[in-house]
């Protein structure tokens, strides 16, 4: 699927959110974020979710009489639910499934992830929205991904409830990393496996490089 192609459907997603409540619209820049985050304590840190810092609710309508945010903030991950306080979603690697099923999403949501974009300005669908209505249209059941991206499963999880999609079951690999550890990543012109093939390394030798055995071995 093109995500180009996909608008009409991801229309309605929005609308079928938006009809509910859950959405509003925000003009901040990704300065304005920057800003706001930081202001209200100065000296400390401010918070980092899957997105970047997470969304102060600068734009956030008002949920209740208070004025505190994170109080509105919570109404509103509340209402998300429909009144269910835990969503689960089932890791395929035994070792992600004690530490991620029956995650209490409310809590996780507010806390380390904030509220999400899921259109841009350009009219075009982010990743979060797209992603969750393009596997449920292809009846995907499981998703395969880097651990870089766990921290966003339960946007996913959270959008598939809402609009009363399947949840696949998730697995989040190991990611491969460099000497010093720091993941190899296109953008920081890591080698692809074609590069080393072209010189001269052989399955074996790339096996090698990522600590698995030669194929001989298994």
């Amino acid at each position: 699927m093109r995500q180009a192609t996909r608008r009409a459907a991801y229309e309605a997603a929005l609308c079928s959110l938006s009809d509910r409540g859950l959405l509003y619209s925000c003009a901040c820049s990704r300065h304005d974020i920057a800003e706001a985050a930081s202001a209200p304590q100065e000296g400390v840190e401010p918070i980092w979710g899957p997105d970047g810092l997470i969304y102060p609710g600068t734009c956030r309508p008002p949920k209740s009489n208070t004025t505190d945010d994170r109080a509105a903030q919570r109404l509103n991950i509340t209402a998300a639910l429909s009144g269910r306080s835990t969503i689960a979603f089932q890791e395929l690697a035994a070792d992600f499934k004690t530490a991620n099923n029956n995650m209490t999403f409310a809590s996780q949501l507010i806390n380390n992830i904030g509220d999400v974009v899921l259109s841009r300005r350009s009219g075009d669908a982010a990743y979060h929205l797209a992603v969750v209505v393009d596997d449920a249209a292809q009846n995907i059941t499981h998703v395969v991904r880097g651990a870089d991206l766990l921290s966003a499963t339960p946007i996913h999880a959270l959008l598939q409830h809402l609009l009363n999609y399947p949840t696949p079951i998730y697995h989040h690999h190991a990611l491969i990393r460099d000497t010093d550890g720091k993941r190899l990543a296109k953008r920081d012109d890591a080698k692809a496996i074609a590069k080393f093939r072209d010189e001269g390394a052989t399955p074996d030798d790339i096996r090698e490089m990522v600590g698995l055995p030669p194929r001989s071995n298994l």
